[in-house]
């Protein structure tokens, strides 16, 4: 099997956030809340909310989209809310418009008002989404607009579980969602919209193969999942099965999706079988466009021994693998 070790490292290197882009995030999570604050004691005369960071940045998933702006999820939580009644609640319009009167202005670009948070742009960098939270009898509700009353929603729970689970499984299975979700970006450009990346870190977490190599490793998850979502796809939420995360997609969704993984599956397995890393990168670029390197002819050459007796060890050493899978 050809040696891909060095050109996921660039690779990786080229979609993770770099530690500038971090902590531009940060500070300006950090103005966003400094607004919020003192709009709610300043002008509301409520209590100040509570922040809590959630989603891809608070789970270290973030990656660089191949255009287009990537985002935090900054979780704001209201402190003046009934929680033992929920019944006189404002709207969820009302509330938005609390957060967008709150950080008007903030930006060159007006806040956007969506159906599940207000959106906070850095014009041709990143935005900052807010989503709005009441505490209801131990439990949080989402402000949604046009759902009354409040839907049930716990993005800490679902944070705390994608945490334990690399706690479990290590590094990789990060890496292995950045991967994910990198390949889902290329491809809605190629194919159309993938499913959003909560559903994607639940199915990597969900059929993650750790292997000492990333690229077995991702071969493999991605064949697991293929697998998975052959006949039906749906994910439900792993800390409420209640909660089908995909019970919005559309059947033509769907259906792009199972074609998309089966044929990532088919060129990640092609990949890691691969004797000649030219080859086998021609097969990762395929899934994961130009930024994944190419091997130059003449360097895969020089690889092809050492992938020969790699083949001829794994072969000696395990049992049979089962169909597309590399142990």
């Amino acid at each position: 099997m050809a040696d891909l070790t060095r050109e996921f490292k660039i690779f990786h290197k080229t979609i993770v956030l770099t530690s500038g882009k971090k902590a531009s995030l940060r500070r300006s999570r950090d103005a966003v809340r400094k607004r919020i604050r003192n709009h709610f004691q300043e002008t509301l005369n409520f209590p100040v909310p509570k922040f809590r960071g959630q989603g891809s940045y608070a789970m270290g998933t973030t990656v660089n989209p191949i255009n287009g702006e990537y985002d935090i999820d900054d979780g704001v939580y209201f402190q003046h809310l009934d929680t033992e009644d929920a019944s006189a609640w404002p709207a969820a319009t009302t509330v938005h418009q609390w957060l967008v009167n709150a950080v008007d202005g903030h930006t060159s670009e007006k806040p956007m008002d969506k159906r599940t948070c207000v959106r906070v742009r850095y014009v041709g960098q990143y935005h900052v989404d807010l989503p709005s939270y009441g505490e209801f009898n131990g439990q949080y509700l989402l402000a949604v607009k046009g759902e009354t009353p409040w839907p049930h929603s716990d993005p800490l729970a679902l944070t705390d579980w994608f945490i334990d689970q690399v706690k479990s499984y290590g590094e990789q299975l990060r890496r292995t969602v950045r991967y994910l979700k990198t390949w889902a970006d290329f491809q809605s450009h190629r194919r159309g919209k993938m499913p959003s990346g909560l559903i994607l870190t639940v199915l990597a977490a969900n059929h993650f193969q750790s292997h000492k190599n990333d690229d077995v490793a991702l071969a493999n998850t991605l064949q697991t999942i293929s697998n998975a979502v052959d006949a039906i796809f749906f994910v439900l939420n792993p800390v409420d099965v209640s909660e089908e995360l995909t019970a919005r997609l559309t059947d033509v969704q769907k259906t792009r999706f199972q074609e998309a993984v089966t044929a990532a599956a088919e060129d990640a397995n092609a990949a890691v079988l691969s004797e000649d890393g030219h080859e086998a990168s021609k097969h990762w670029r395929k899934q994961f466009g130009g930024r994944f390197p190419l091997v130059a002819k003449e360097e895969s050459n020089g690889r092809k021994k050492q992938a020969a007796a790699g083949i001829a060890g794994y072969h000696a050493g395990k049992k049979p693998p089962k169909p597309w899978g590399w142990q």
